[in-house]
């Protein structure tokens, strides 16, 4: 344990020895819930007016009269699992760098393998980064297509999903990088496109970059016309990847990371889930610099009402495999 995080977890085999107690496990995510340690009511929004059942590891609020637990209103409600093993999984997840597969998790913790997987996903709920504020400054635009490759399946599976080349039959996902000004480094912040005209990706670059900053593309048709809100510098990947400060290269990294992840450890992902895949890897991007210790503690904070049921997320797409 280092220093200045006594009492807590500092590597995966330490977050496992320390969550097995239960009562570690509830006390450390209460801290994350309740950090000024007022619990908060769920039912009634009081505070403070309530007592704690420890036989049962719950509370029960003298206003309204109703019971609640540490996981209601959270990823975790109505969840069977214990916090024993929801914390080491969800500390598998946010610090791994390529992921962990549902198989891999189901192994690891105990549970089937359907299990593992909505797991998985609930936490990748937490990992969800929002925000409303403008990147501003130096920020690189780019987009990718995430799919499966057609020379990895069956014959049968190709002629259903493959009807195109490129990415014609892929799931295109934007990305825009702010590069570091005034933050350690640069952060990153990905959407899902259902489409890839003009007026779709020029919106999508509106509502997220401070007009007058000072935009880099690559030659994509549709960011033609940027120009009249943007200082905006586009690099020909035909005769050059650079050109003094005009690149992609910082979301060309990115994208490398969630291709990696996306071939090398899920193998095949359903297009109705591409963007929590890519809100999982774009979590562990923006918090790179950060400890296995706080990466996971940022995830634990954002638990609170993220409620992912079985039925929304299985409601439009299979399962996947």
């Amino acid at each position: 344990m280092s220093e200045n995080s006594i009492n807590s977890p500092d590597t995966l085999m330490e977050a496992v020895t320390y969550f097995a107690d239960r009562d570690v496990a509830l006390d450390f995510a209460a801290r994350m819930r309740w950090p000024d340690g007022e619990q908060v009511c769920p039912r009634c929004g009081v505070v403070d007016e309530h007592y704690f059942l420890k036989t049962r590891r719950i509370w029960k609020c003298r206003a309204c009269k109703k019971q609640f637990s540490i996981k209601v209103g959270t990823i975790f409600e109505d969840s069977p699992i214990s916090l024993s093993k929801w914390l080491p999984a969800m500390w598998m997840l946010v610090n791994c760098r390529n992921g962990i597969s549902s198989y891999e998790l189901a192994r690891a913790i105990g549970v089937t393998q359907k299990t593992a997987w909505f797991m998985l996903h609930r936490i990748r709920e937490a990992m969800k980064t929002d925000s409303f504020d403008k990147m501003d400054g130096e920020v690189e635009v780019d987009e990718a297509y995430i799919g499966g490759k057609a020379k990895n399946m069956h014959i049968a599976k190709r002629k259903r999903v493959i009807s195109g080349t490129g990415g014609h039959d892929k799931t295109a996902v934007m990305g825009l990088l702010e590069r570091p000004r005034g933050a350690p480094h640069s952060l990153v912040r990905t959407h899902v496109l259902p489409e890839t005209t003009a007026r779709t990706m020029q919106a999508v670059v509106r509502a997220n970059v401070e007009e007058g900053a000072a935009l880099y593309s690559d030659q994509h048709r549709s960011y033609m016309g940027l120009d009249s809100d943007f200082v905006h510098a586009v690099v020909d990947h035909a005769s050059k990847y650079v050109d003094g400060r005009v690149h992609t290269n910082g979301l060309e990294n990115f994208w490398s990371l969630v291709k990696r992840a996306i071939h090398g450890t899920y193998v095949s992902i359903e297009p109705f889930h591409v963007f929590r895949y890519v809100d999982e890897q774009a979590f562990r991007f923006n918090n790179r610099k950060a400890s296995d210790l706080r990466r996971f503690e940022a995830a634990l904070r954002n638990v609170l009402g993220r409620r992912l049921t079985y039925h929304e997320l299985t409601g439009a797409a299979m399962c996947e495999t």
